[in-house]
């Protein structure tokens, strides 16, 4: 028995029998699990698994094709107004998505001043206040372009918190990044968490998906084959199909 999202308040994200059809392609098949509030999850699997899919839904990227799915006690669907989901659930993309057209204040401003009708000040203060957050302020009056791909990383974080989202999906958000920039992300995503943000992650680092996990979701074709704490997962992991897949980033 799962316990019921309505009633129980520790419980953010609530997922049921949740599966994503094209066509006749299965993409996830019947998913079951709960997210609770604060808690940082990562998605591990091969490639085609059906991780990004899965977050995804979340905000409607992907609407799912069948199950349920609430997020802080809304049940999301097709009647769901996406404005009002994707200031409730944030996102951060693996290729950061910056309007290049935009300095890094207004892409940070926009969003909260189009949908939630900000003002410039208010927007502005507050753009200013995430950037300083994750560390990132010296460059607010700069372009995307004139940004290296960690800094543009953080301004994708900040504009995402400027919406004061309670759930933050990040999708591959170490692709490409130096050492010391995935450092400075652990660091942000621990930060969100204490400030009670519920995170989930998809990644293919697992270096990085041990540091910041509270559970792992392993998944592969379409299912969920485990949802264990980090240490278990990468030390003794309880399916056949895990085992072969750490081996192989190992090896890699």
């Amino acid at each position: 028995m799962y316990p019921d999202p309505d009633t129980d308040p520790s419980i953010m994200i609530s997922v049921r029998n949740l599966s994503k059809l094209y066509k006749d392609f299965i993409a996830l098949n019947r998913l079951n699990f709960d997210v609770k509030r604060g808690e940082k999850i990562v998605i591990l699997g091969p490639s085609g698994s059906g991780k990004s899919t899965l977050i995804r839904c979340f905000n409607r990227i992907e609407p799912h094709s069948s199950g349920s799915l609430t997020i802080n006690g809304q049940i999301i669907n097709d009647h769901t107004s996406l404005p009002r989901l994707r200031g409730m659930v944030g996102m951060v993309f693996q290729n950061y998505n910056l309007f290049p057209h935009l300095s890094v204040l207004d892409n940070c401003t926009l969003a909260p001043r189009l949908v939630r009708r900000t003002s410039r000040h208010d927007a502005e203060d507050m753009a200013r206040r995430f950037l300083t957050q994750v560390n990132i302020l010296e460059q607010a009056n700069k372009y995307p372009i004139q940004l290296s791909g960690g800094q543009q990383q953080r301004v994708a974080i900040a504009r995402a918190l400027c919406m004061r989202p309670d759930v933050m999906l990040f999708d591959e958000p170490t692709a490409a990044l130096d050492p010391e920039a995935i450092s400075g992300v652990v660091s942000i995503i621990n930060d969100l968490a204490a400030q009670g943000i519920t995170t989930l992650c998809v990644t293919h680092e697992m270096g990085f998906a041990r540091h910041i996990a509270d559970r792992i979701i392993f998944m592969d074709q379409g299912c969920i084959l485990e949802i264990t704490p980090p240490d278990t997962f990468f030390t003794n992991p309880r399916t056949e199909r895990a085992r072969a897949f750490l081996d192989q980033m190992i090896r890699c």
